[in-house]
Order: C-alpha cells, then sequence, then structure tokens
C-alpha cells in the first residue's frame, strides 16, 4: 500500500495483510502508550496521524491540521514519521545514541524512521522520542518555523521587530 483511501483507523489496519497489520498495530499501541495528552489519532495524508486538534490550533500553514506523527505501511516498508524528532536536534540526537545503544541500525530520513518488522525497532527509544514534545510545545515550535499569516509583515513594517 503507497497510500490508504481508508477514512477510519480501523479501515487503514483492515487493509493491510495480516502480518503488516500485527507489525503496524504493535508500533501504534507503543505511539498511543506515549503520546502525551491533547494529540489525537486520525488519518490524514493517507496514514494514521497524530495531531493537534484544529479547535486546539486552527492557524496552520497549510489549514491541516499540525502532524506529530504518522504511521504508514509503504511499499517496501513501513514508516514512521516523528516531526517531534524533525524539530528538535537534541530529541533526535537521543534517538539515534538509543538505536545505537540498542544495537539496532536505524534508517531515518529527515523525520520518518523505515522498517520492516519490529525487531529493527528500538521501542523504548521511540517511545521517549513520542513522548518528548507536549503538545503547547509543539505548538510553539511550528510558529516559530512558520510564523502566523501577517507576522512577517507586521514586523518588517516595524523593522524586524515582532
Amino acid at each position: 500500500m503507497v497510500q490508504s483511501k481508508a477514512m477510519t483507523v480501523k479501515g487503514y489496519l483492515d487493509e493491510l495483510p495480516a502480518e503488516r497489520r500485527a507489525v503496524v498495530a504493535q508500533v501504534r499501541d507503543i505511539v498511543r502508550r506515549n503520546l502525551p495528552a491533547g494529540y489525537e489519532e486520525a488519518i490524514a495524508y493517507g496514514m494514521i496521524a497524530w495531531q493537534v486538534p484544529m479547535a486546539r490550533h486552527p492557524e496552520t500553514y497549510n489549514g491541516q491540521p499540525l502532524l506529530y506523527a504518522a504511521l504508514a505501511a509503504q511499499k517496501n516498508a513501513c514508516s514512521l514519521y516523528l516531526t517531534g524528532c524533525y524539530m528538535d536536534p537534541p530529541t533526535r540526537a537521543a534517538l539515534l545514541a538509543a538505536f545505537a545503544a540498542a544495537g539496532k541500525k536505524i534508517d531515518m530520513g529527515k523525520s520518518c524512521v523505515r522498517f520492516r518488522k519490529l525487531d529493527d525497532l528500538a521501542l523504548d527509544a521511540l517511545g521517549k522520542a513520542i513522548a518528548a514534545v507536549a503538545v503547547p510545545e509543539f505548538i510553539l515550535r511550528h510558529e516559530n518555523a512558520h510564523p502566523p499569516k501577517g507576522a512577517k509583515k507586521r514586523a518588517d513594517a516595524r523593522g524586524g521587530r515582532k
């Protein structure tokens, strides 16, 4: 599956072959057990997603909820997207160090940890990375990266001051 058309998490899991479903379900459980309060689980971008509810933070640069983490079964592997790690170098460094300490070779892009089976993962390290960024901190990091519309113009008009 490259991108699911499922509308629910149950529908997403039901589309997967049994072996992949078991792996994705177990990684999902790790995320859910470690996810800070305030994020919601949904389907977004064809994946299982954990995001900031629009009711909590409606002013996003793309009109979509802020994506904190996502889990997808791709064609050749599964992927766990960790936006919190992408936005926080110390959390990313801790994740990489924990994988190394566990004797695991991490296959990671900027925010995406790719894996084929559970044994590829340092599950405790993933749990800590998921738990690392509470919703208010994540919103603040997002706003620093994507100032609200008009903020740049206002700052420019004041000579760069906010």
